[in-house]
């Protein structure tokens, strides 16, 4: 054991609640905050659990008087683009206005690491061709794109302050499950393609919406660069151990490098769960970039990131596992028909 505590907020969530049990395999100690507004309460295992709202000061200042927190690491975001669009105040109040009460009691308990969950949405349209580096122009083209960069530009202005150092980490798109088959991506309602394809072929849903097939793209449709949760996992890891031996302030992307297409990705659901997928094209959906692909050699440099997951059949093989044992829990929990 190494007896630091790291607060996890939002650590019901999908990739929240894979974080939680990679740092009790780390040997760290855990404590969770979360509403559960879009979170699971099965999903957080036997570690101190407060339920709250991140905005409650009052909250905030009774977890960080209770528990001896080394660390905090931030998932409790709003991140669903379109939505963003339509209720542009939620979002605000929530991603930034939330936060901001986050670093305000970590501030006054003297509490000084911060690994923030960000997003390749910062970006906006890219403005090279190919892959992106960290020092790529930022102008996000919606609201949840601009809240995650406002909090990026918050972070700077705190650790110049002395208030905190950070890691902030911009995913690209998060996919897959942990390979014990436990844990997998589970939102309400779903909007990730990945899922809603493995959904389709479980017959869950009659055919996937495919949003935009106009693009400026070989086959018509988004290019997206995919990166296994395990691998986020580690790379929050990695910066952790950064922070609490005194490493600098950092910004990283986190991706493979790699795009697909969403054509291409059902192609490669289909081959991973032996199904057909039916389609069936939509309008593009408002923000959403055509091509966003990351260069994540930064921090596989300065913190030794070593993605498992970096080929999109095996992190699609991990996710229809988790779909394929879910369904059948949900099926066994409903009992035999009548």
């Amino acid at each position: 054991m190494n007896n630091k505590t790291v607060l996890v907020v939002g650590g019901a969530g999908y990739i929240g609640a894979h974080m939680v049990r990679g740092l009790l395999d780390a040997g760290y100690d855990v404590v969770v905050l979360d509403n559960f507004s879009r979170g699971h309460r099965d999903l957080v295992p036997a570690v101190p659990l407060v339920e709250g709202d991140l905005g409650d000061t009052l909250l905030l200042n009774e977890v960080f008087s209770r528990y001896p927190v080394d660390a905090v690491m931030h998932f409790a975001a709003y991140s669903l683009v379109a939505e963003s669009v339509a209720r542009p105040l939620e979002y605000y109040r929530n991603n930034v206005s939330s936060t901001i009460d986050l670093l305000e009691a970590m501030s006054r308990h003297r509490v000084r690491r911060f690994i923030f969950s960000s997003s390749a949405a910062v970006y906006g349209e890219p403005s090279v061709a190919g892959a992106m580096r960290e020092d790529h122009p930022t102008c996000p083209t919606n609201p949840y794109g601009a809240t995650k960069l406002a909090v990026e530009r918050l972070l700077v202005d705190c650790a110049a302050a002395g208030i905190l150092s950070f890691v902030s980490l911009r995913y690209f798109n998060a996919a897959g499950a942990d390979a014990s088959g436990e844990l997998g991506e589970r939102h309400d309602p779903e909007t990730h393609l990945i899922p809603l394809a493995l959904q389709v072929a479980l017959g869950m849903r009659k055919r996937l919406q495919i949003f935009g097939t106009d693009y400026p793209t070989a086959d018509g449709t988004c290019l997206r660069d995919y990166v296994h949760v395990t691998d986020l996992v580690q790379a929050h890891l990695l910066a952790l151990e950064s922070l609490l031996g005194g490493g600098d302030n950092a910004v990283y992307n986190l991706g493979n490098s790699k795009g697909y297409s969403v054509r291409e990705v059902i192609e490669v659901a289909q081959h991973v769960s032996g199904r057909t997928i039916p389609t069936t094209p939509a309008e593009r959906r408002a923000g959403d970039p055509a091509v966003l692909i990351a260069e994540s050699e930064k921090i596989r440099q300065e913190l030794g990131w070593r993605p498992r997951y970096e080929d999109l059949k095996t992190i699609i093989e991990t996710a229809w596992l988790w779909h394929q044992r879910e369904a059948g829990r949900e099926g066994a929990a409903a009992g035999p028909p009548v």
